[in-house]
């Protein structure tokens, strides 16, 4: 059984925090520096937002009370400090920032760089060092060829030195392109010839088949958006350099090990009869419209669906919906390749949700993680065929047992046609099958009570974990 169903939250409660390194500065120059407060302040003032919402990753959240004084001071307006967001910290929590009335976010810390559907952003990543000179010098080591063709990309938190390491690599390697941060939130497709924008990069390739000609040199340490790239652009060889042990290497992840991986999860998305929808965003803009097209995918598949909003994923959360056979996550492109192998049921992503409903849809080498590119004006979007014979068969690759497509070519329908009689006064009201199935259960979850609790000053909790809080008597 996986760790996650068993584990005791020991780890959680005495895990420490690593210290900053010392620069030489003084703590408040370093703060000042690390959180651009400078230029944090400017957006505000510029902008004359007088209610700011300031989100932070947990590992920065013993900062978040100085800087949120020191914003205050520069700027004169109300600071709101969010953490423990609902979903993943890389994603701007714009539901925690309009329960405050904020007008703005700033965000702090990695981010996707997936565009937000109201609230201006200002991404401050948090400027981590970069030993320059020793990059380079991985760089020389892993391509010796100065007419190689290589695309440097970066974590984002190492972004703010790559200009300089192009002035070291430039001159020697006249074919190595930089790419650019670009988090205005336009869309991740192509932009014209040798242009190509993606999970909020943007890259100017000379190349005839544009990114396929190149290899890859990334700038960080491993990690979700390393794997992100490596997935999405899986005929490039991908090299990177952890500036945390100053080592360069070639990634020896193998992409058609992870590639076959996920066609298995297509196949089982294929033998599902019922699929839960997994909100895993309400930030990133078009999340709403790409529920409504999973549904209607699922709907012309012949298949069931539900839509969950649970937050945070875990396997004892998901394990209490036992008759969904496979789960599809919207999420962003960092997070959407969630690691299943722990869960009661597979998670999938929208992509390989169409894979297996879509009979339009044909596997290629290029695998799409951003759920915004499915949708209709979206560069991978892929309609319905016109014609769709009633009953295809077929035969699962798992089970080896014929299964139908049930495929159905006609329009969603506007509402649900079953009404139901709700008051005395005949009052009419639709009944959806989805949400009678579910009430049925008798797992509910907890009652949120506004309004009704009173409220009162926060006061020292207990500690410890809950088989053993420290107030309590052994044994």
């Amino acid at each position: 059984m996986a760790t996650l169903f068993s584990n005791d939250g020991a780890e959680v409660v005495h895990r420490a925090l690593p210290a900053k390194e010392s620069s030489g500065r003084t703590p408040a120059e370093a703060l000042d520096e690390f959180y651009e407060l400078e230029r944090a302040a400017a957006f505000v003032t510029a902008s004359g937002f007088h209610r700011v919402a300031l989100q932070f990753p947990d590992e920065l959240l013993a900062d978040s009370a100085t800087v949120a004084a020191k914003m205050e001071e520069a700027t004169g307006s109300k600071m709101y400090i969010l953490g423990d967001t609902s979903y993943g910290s890389c994603c701007v929590d714009e539901v925690a920032a309009e329960h405050v009335g904020a007008e703005a976010v700033v965000h702090y810390g990695p981010a996707c760089l997936s565009p937000c559907r109201k609230l201006p952003v200002l991404h401050v990543f948090g400027r981590q060092p970069l030993d320059t000179e020793r990059c380079a010098g991985a760089f020389r080591e892993l391509y010796p060829d100065p007419q190689s063709r290589v695309l440097v990309l970066s974590d984002v938190v190492y972004a703010h030195r790559l200009g300089e390491l192009e002035q070291l690599l430039g001159p020697e390697y006249p074919h190595v392109v930089f790419s650019r941060l670009a988090s205005d939130g336009a869309p991740d497709c192509p932009q014209g010839p040798g242009l190509v924008r993606q999970f909020g990069r943007l890259v100017a390739v000379a190349a005839r088949r544009g990114l396929q000609d190149y290899a890859v040199f990334y700038v960080g340490a491993e990690g979700l958006a390393l794997t992100n790239f490596m997935l999405s652009w899986n005929r490039c060889p991908f090299s990177s350099f952890d500036p945390a042990t100053g080592c360069g290497r070639h990634e020896s992840l193998d992409a058609n090990r992870a590639l076959l991986r996920r066609l298995y999860l297509v196949e089982r998305a294929r033998d599902a009869r019922v699929v839960g929808i997994l909100v895993g965003t309400l930030g990133v803009a078009g999340y709403l419209s790409v529920l409504e097209h999973l549904r209607d995918t699922l709907r012309r598949a012949g298949k069931r669906s539900y839509t969950l909003a649970m937050g945070k994923l875990s396997p004892a959360k998901l394990a209490n919906f036992l008759e969904v056979d496979v789960f599809v996550l919207v999420a962003c492109p960092q997070n959407s390749l969630l690691d299943s192998r722990d869960f009661y049921r597979p998670v999938v992503t929208p992509y390989e949700l169409e894979l297996a409903c879509n009979p339009a849809r044909e596997w290629s080498s290029l695998y799409v993680t951003d759920f915004r590119d499915l949708l209709p004006g979206g560069c991978a979007h892929v309609g319905f065929p016109d014609t769709v014979p009633g009953d295809v068969p077929d035969v699962s690759l798992i089970t080896g047992e014929l299964r139908a497509a049930g495929l159905s070519s006609s329009p969603a329908p506007a509402s649900s046609s079953a009404l139901a009689c709700r008051n005395p006064e005949l009052a009419l009201a639709q009944i959806s099958p989805a949400a009678s199935f579910l009430e049925s259960r008798s797992w509910r979850g907890l009652e949120q009570q506004l309004g009704q609790t009173p409220v009162t000053k926060a006061v020292p909790g207990r500690r410890g974990i809950a088989i053993a809080y420290e107030d309590e008597a052994s044994g």
